[in-house]
């Protein structure tokens, strides 16, 4: 069962639609299932409304496999770097992409809206685990995730970051990492072709590196794997929704 509504998110002053895919079964069983939320959720169950008219195609994933998980997308707007940023551009961000002229950074406010509003709608209205809490996102999702992981412990269990553009917060998020006492479960990958642009490769995948690194050393369960021939791109993000899936639904 897929389902869109429409939300107010009020740190972006605007509706958003919430995609919502429940499992198969989920309306004649009693059963309660995980929950995954997920950023740019328009590009995340079908391709007609996918930015790029490419998505990862989650929707006909999960009817296929029959996986027992809630899954929720979370739609993005037009100024999404904004909106995904924690804080204002970095050095390594300015080292790569040039001074940014927005310093705006909304994630943290954005992250607050699904746990203190959008988490407790979905378990009041669905059948969920509270126990198993889930967030996965791309590029700057994978940023907010792994922050999200850090900041929330006891909210979201596992988390994933498929090519997380942590150089945009770099220096910020190793910080805060380094400050937290805990985090959930966490898988990340990056592609080894990003870009295209050997520079901007190497740096994504260091940057990437040293955010695992950094999180094996305040001894979180962190698990990194580097895509080879990987590109920031939904066709080869798609491939990798069998690892996510696996991950998130380990023992059960």
């Amino acid at each position: 069962m897929f389902i869109i509504k429409k939300y107010w998110v009020s740190v972006f002053d605007e509706e958003r639609s919430i995609r919502i895919y429940l499992p198969e079964g989920y309306q004649v069983s009693k059963e309660s299932y995980p929950v995954l939320y997920m950023h740019d959720g328009q590009n995340v169950f079908e391709d007609r409304e996918a930015v790029g008219g490419r998505s990862l195609r989650m929707k006909d994933y999960l009817e296929k496999n029959h996986l027992p998980l809630i899954v929720v997308g979370i739609d993005s707007g037009a100024n999404r770097m904004e909106e995904y940023r924690l804080w204002a551009p970095g050095k390594l961000s300015e080292e790569l992409t040039g001074k940014s002229a927005s310093q705006e950074a909304k994630g943290r406010e954005y992250l607050d809206f699904i746990v203190k509003d959008l988490k407790p709608l979905m378990d009041a209205t669905y059948r969920t685990k509270g126990a198993s809490t889930y967030m996965a996102g791309i590029s700057l999702g994978g940023l907010l995730t792994v922050y999200a992981l850090c900041r929330y412990p006891n909210v979201f269990t596992r988390g994933v970051g498929l090519s997380s553009a942590f150089f945009r917060n770099q220096e910020k998020l190793e910080e805060f990492i380094l400050e937290v006492d805990r985090v959930g479960h966490l898988y990340l990958d990056c592609g080894d072709k990003e870009s295209g642009d050997e520079r901007i490769d190497h740096a994504f995948l260091t940057s990437n590196e040293r955010i695992y690194e950094t999180l094996e050393k305040m001894g979180a369960s962190v698990e990194f794997k580097v895509i080879k021939n990987g590109e920031h791109h939904y066709e080869s993000f798609s491939q990798r929704v069998d690892d996510v899936m696996s991950f998130l639904l380990r023992d059960g």
